[in-house]
């Protein structure tokens, strides 16, 4: 079985083995390896012939690798074939200048023979674990462009810090209907405009959770299906547009396959980075922004400080749709002025940013619709919702938190118009970001939707609601939504209004 995928390189696409995840010049490596170990084994008149060519094919191999990048999941193979290489390539030598040959003995070779293949092995499998992710192709009938923009409320001072003159700055990724772009355009990068942005941003995130950042040091090299600046695609049809907030300390692009996804069907999907929350963020002036937004360890302060750091990005969202809707009247410049119709908008976000996107909803009626992927509803439940509404969540364990589910369930009880919360059976926490596309596919991390299934389930769940809420697309959306698991339907409370 083979997938598509962008080559870190350079952007273009090539084939990769999808139970491996190794490029074609790693498997190269990898064959020239095991052929290393495998020709002491062949019949004599096979072995100069296999032993030459897997040495040629190996040293081209780790030649290419070393000029474009080594990851760390080749190391063990490298490894492995160097320990082979001398009692290889030793007889082939001895031969050539005329001396008596010598080879080890069957019986202390074998066990030397099955170690070096053992250690070999541990490269692809853990470069199946920690692949560079592939993400899914667009199944929408547009092309997908990205621009990230950086703006400043000038009426809010940044709460984060002490200086006063400090204003809130917000930075926003959008992902757009665009034009077809050449063959050879090259792929936007993944977690950032560039390759050292997108590092920054990986160490930042694995700081976090306590993991050696050289683990996950493919998803800095990956590639998405977006082109950067790519124009707006023509016809002059206005689209919706959908405002998402990340997890805690998450950032921007951690949907970044859901958010192409929703672009490739006409939605503009806008991702914010919240400055001292989000793991970091770097600004147009080159300064990095890392989180100041630690759990103290006390259930009771951690919640009102999850409280507050709420109601922050609920200002932020609707800060940014403020400016959405001045860059649509030409008040701030760009590609997508006359493009976007704020007037059809969600509000969404994971984790934590589902509850921001609740509490924006509250706050701002400007907001049509409401996806939280599955976020504890931090902050008051009051005034009631007012907006669609549909709350993905994983399924209920013992470790689950048992507040969580009432707690939802009374916010979406009160809502004046419908509500749906749909349990996606087998699916965790991370199930509904990027994660399952880059971290070992353990269901208890991941879930056991697999790599493939993951942002399909999220994605086709979001954009049936959206074209129902936001474009009035006629269909029963609670048949369309039972198909992917458990879904309870929360009629409008009409005293609430």
């Amino acid at each position: 079985m083979w997938h598509r995928v962008p080559r870190p390189e350079d952007g273009r696409v090539t084939e990769i083995a999808v139970g491996l995840y190794m490029s074609p010049l790693e498997f190269l490596a990898l064959l020239g390896a095991v052929a290393l170990v495998v020709a002491r084994w062949l019949p004599p008149a096979a072995r100069p012939r296999v032993t030459i060519a897997a040495v040629a094919v190996l040293a081209l191999s780790a030649i290419v690798l070393s000029v474009v990048g080594i990851r760390w999941q080749m190391l063990p193979v490298l490894a492995g074939s160097a320990v082979a290489l001398p009692f290889t390539l030793s007889p082939l030598l001895r031969r050539r200048s005329g001396r008596p040959t010598w080879r080890a003995r069957w019986w202390p070779a074998l066990p030397g023979s099955v170690a070096c293949l053992g250690l070999m092995a541990t490269g692809p499998v853990a470069a199946w674990a920690f692949p560079v992710p592939g993400f899914p192709e667009p199944s929408g009938r547009f092309a997908v462009g990205t621009r990230v923009v950086q703006w400043t409320d000038p009426r809010r001072p940044e709460t984060f810090t002490a200086d006063p003159y400090d204003q809130r700055t917000v930075v926003i990724q959008l992902w757009y209907p665009a034009r077809k772009s050449p063959a050879g355009a090259r792929r936007a990068q993944y977690l950032g405009r560039t390759e050292h942005e997108a590092r920054t941003v990986s160490d930042a995130l694995v700081r976090q959770v306590g993991l050696p950042g050289f683990l996950v040091d493919g998803v800095p090299r990956a590639r998405t299906h977006a082109v950067f600046n790519a124009p707006v695609t023509g016809g002059g049809e206005r689209f919706p547009v959908v405002l998402f907030s990340p997890g805690s300390g998450g950032v921007r692009t951690q949907n970044t396959a859901w958010a192409e996804e929703l672009a490739s069907h006409g939605y503009v999907v806008v991702g914010l980075d919240h400055p001292y929350d989000s793991a970091a963020v770097v600004l147009a002036d080159g300064r990095t922004l890392h989180t100041r937004t630690d759990s103290t360890g006390d259930r009771d302060k951690d919640d009102r400080l999850a409280a507050d750091w709420t109601a922050v990005r609920a200002a932020d969202l609707s800060f940014v749709l403020t400016q959405l809707d001045r860059l649509d009247r030409g008040e701030i410049a760009g590609p997508l002025t006359g493009r976007l119709d704020t007037g059809r908008a969600a509000v969404t976000g994971h984790s934590m940013g589902g509850a921001a996107a609740l509490q924006a909803a509250r706050q701002d009626r400007r907001f049509d619709a409401v996806i939280d992927l599955d976020g504890y509803p931090h902050g008051p439940i009051s005034p009631s919702l007012r907006q669609p509404t549909l709350a993905l969540t994983q399924a209920i364990t013992p470790g689950t938190d048992p507040r969580y589910i009432p707690r939802l369930t009374k916010a979406l009880k009160l809502n004046t118009a419908t509500g749906y919360r749909l349990t996606i059976p087998g699916a965790t926490h991370l199930t509904f970001m990027d994660g399952p596309l880059y971290l070992p596919p353990v269901p208890s991390i991941v879930g056991s939707q697999g790599r493939t299934d993951s942002p399909r389930v999220v994605a086709a769940t979001t954009l049936a609601f959206l074209d129902t809420t936001l474009r009035h697309r006629p269909g029963d959306l609670a048949d369309v939504l039972s198909v992917y698991g458990v879904l309870s339907v929360y009629p409008p409370d009409n005293n609430s209004r």
